[in-house]
């Protein structure tokens, strides 16, 4: 499975950061909270009407914007990309 935006995620999902993008506003921020290549997160879940999402990332829960999340690509695990080929 191709990268996706991180605000694909759903609730109970779990995936991997591999990019953040370059121009993101927030880029530098987003690093410092630890949205590095490599980082396991989890969505937790979302607000009622979408947005905020509550994520897990490093042993912290962070509620950002939706739209905050978009420069943010992420594949799923290996063991669940090779549970979905199987189906």
């Amino acid at each position: 499975m191709p990268a996706f935006p991180l605000t694909l995620l759903q609730p109970g999902d779990t995936a991997h950061i591999v990019a953040l993008d370059p121009t993101h506003p927030l880029r530098r921020r987003l690093l410092e909270l630890g949205f590095v290549r490599g980082a396991r997160v989890d969505a937790v879940r979302r607000a009622p009407l979408g947005d905020p999402v509550q994520l897990h990332l490093n042993g912290t829960h962070l509620a950002l914007r939706a739209a905050d999340l978009h420069g943010i690509q992420v594949v799923r695990p290996a063991a669940e990309r090779a549970g979905e080929t199987d189906a």
